[in-house]
């Protein structure tokens, strides 16, 4: 544990109860589907208050629910009055962690175009009951940020829609369902990330609306939902300079914002945790060591540090050196821990957890009965945008050849275990004999006349896009498509913004996510056999493209 122990002058390591305080105040991640030996050391010398579980922390359900008890174990044997607080990003749709054998619920977007918040409500209880079932008692969800930016890069089809009363309204029955079930839920990503059209994976974005249209439509959905008894809010990585006057302070770092204008003007007296302080706007910025420091003294509770160890370690080492040269009071600690406590006494208890050898997952994780509430709500979200009286089509009475790139993810968030699209094998479902053919997400010149050349000798062309931008060649693709034949049916895979580059196509269809079930669901529509009821939940208006 050498790396654990700093000595020196003015550290305080050896401090043995300030340091378990310091550690009390950090969510951390690491690597694997096992507790690595650092991760029991971060708990029993410091113990660390919250554990986030990435993609590469998930296995079989079994293995999920292995790891979490193993965890909650470890805090016992090292004297936690609480448990850990285990959390996730399951917002659903194109934002999951949950894999193999739990069930695929919709994401916001398509919740959103369905009209009908119940279905958000619906499918946050059964989302809640599953993570439970897995010893996940903490979801980092749901996304309140209005997203009324179609070039952001980041939000897109994680927000509700382009409405701020329609984002409240679905953000708060999502809440509201997983609190049902025994969740903590987090709103996200305070003060407002929808118009951006920078990542704060990648840099720091700046926000530049005065207070009042903040107030109209950004810090709506979130003042309704503390209203409504907020758990946790997560602060953005963005600048807001019309409420903070430092030039470059993202959100995060805010005192203005945390303490300012979340606790004192919107009355939050629930957990504030940070984003990870390791995305490149806090990473490029300050620094991860010491923006955790500035993040407590801005006001926050929880400092998220998602992946590095000796990040993880030299952030309580900032904090230890904060405490002592007075730069960071310790009844400020001490209120942070306080409010994190009371979350805990909420939600958890050690007598409601199994600690036992070989925990059994319960039957709800992919049950039947949720794969059903999935199904209802894709089938009211997926929205024909579109239809020059084409659809639907009659199977076996045409050749049809389905067109769609290799990989789905374009965002930092998104997990890369989850990319291997699956339209044409959606459509295969219904129609055996079609024929598919996967394109690079580069899509060059060459594979462009290739797949032109080859549409000749079918009657229906299926295609399906991946966010387009105004210099992509998948516009340039189903332009020449669209002079070849009659019969081009596009299905927009993620962004609603791509019917905005292809005017001209006779059918457009969205699923807002590429999920399997989405992608069946429209699948079905195609053909005749579901009827899908979506609207689209966003404005889009005509994009100039490249070069045009």
């Amino acid at each position: 544990k050498a790396y654990l122990i700093v000595k020196g002058r003015g550290v305080g390591m050896e401090n043995t109860k300030l340091a378990k305080k310091a550690g009390q105040l950090l969510v951390i991640g690491f690597n694997g589907i096992k507790v690595p030996q650092e991760v029991r050391d971060l708990i029993h010398d410091y113990h660390i208050g919250s554990i986030i579980l990435f993609g590469r922390n998930i296995g079989t359900p079994k293995e999920v629910l292995a790891l979490t008890t193993d965890l909650q174990r470890e805090a016992k044997k090292a004297g936690y009055p609480h448990p850990l607080l285990i959390c996730v990003d399951q917002e659903n749709g194109v934002v999951r962690r949950l894999g193999e054998g739990a069930t695929i619920f919709p994401g916001a977007m398509t919740l959103g175009a369905t009209g009908n918040p119940n279905h958000a409500y619906n499918v946050g209880v059964a989302t809640g009951k599953e993570l439970k079932a897995l010893g996940i008692n903490w979801n980092l969800a749901p996304v309140l940020d209005v997203n009324n930016n179609p070039d952001n890069p980041v939000i897109g089809v994680r927000s509700f829609g382009e409405s701020a009363e329609s984002v409240s309204s679905f953000g708060r029955a999502s809440m509201q369902g997983m609190q049902e079930a025994g969740i903590a839920t987090t709103l996200k990503h305070f003060p407002g990330h929808g118009d951006t059209n920078v990542d704060s994976h990648l840099d720091l974005p700046v926000i530049t609306h005065g207070l009042a249209r903040l107030e109209e439509i950004e810090l709506k959905p979130f003042k309704d939902c503390i209203a409504e008894g907020a758990d946790t809010i997560m602060t953005a990585h963005v600048y807001f300079p019309s409420i903070e006057t430092e030039p470059g302070i993202p959100a995060t770092l805010s005192r203005k914002v945390v303490t300012g204008l979340l606790r004192e003007k919107l009355h939050f007296n629930g957990v504030v945790t940070t984003d990870c302080m390791e995305m490149n706007a806090i990473l490029h910025g300050i620094g991860t060591e010491k923006g955790a420091v500035a993040a407590l003294k801005a006001g926050v509770d929880y400092v998220m540090i998602s992946h590095t160890i000796e990040r993880q370690v030299g952030a309580i080492r900032e904090i230890l050196k904060a405490v002592e040269n007075g730069e960071l009071k310790e009844e400020e600690i001490d209120q942070a821990i306080q409010r994190i406590n009371s979350l805990k006494e909420k939600y958890l208890s050690w007598d409601d957890l199994y600690l036992g050898e070989e925990p059994v997952v319960p039957e709800t994780v992919g049950s039947k009965q949720h794969e059903n509430i999935a199904h209802e709500a894709y089938k009211e979200g997926v929205t024909i945008v579109k239809n020059n009286g084409i659809l639907p089509l009659s199977t076996n009475s045409s050749r049809i050849l389905v067109v769609h790139p290799d990989n789905g993810t374009t965002m930092q968030v998104e997990d890369k275990r989850y990319a291997n699209l699956s339209l044409g094998e959606a459509i295969k479902e219904y129609e055996p004999n079609a024929d598919i053919f996967q394109f690079s997400s580069a899509l060059s010149e060459k594979e462009i006349e290739a797949i032109v050349e080859k549409a000749s000798d079918y009657d229906t062309v299926i295609v399906g896009t991946l966010t387009i931008t105004p210099n992509s060649k998948q516009i340039t693709l189903i332009e020449k498509l669209i002079k070849e034949k009659d019969s081009i049916i596009v299905i927009a895979m993620r962004s609603p913004y791509d019917y905005g580059y292809l005017p001209d196509v006779p059918v457009y269809m969205n699923t807002y996510e590429f999920t399997y079930p989405a992608l069946k669901v429209a699948a079905g529509a195609i053909f005749g056999k579901e009827e899908v009821k979506g609207n689209l939940p966003v404005t889009v208006t005509k994009r100039l493209v490249e070069g045009k």
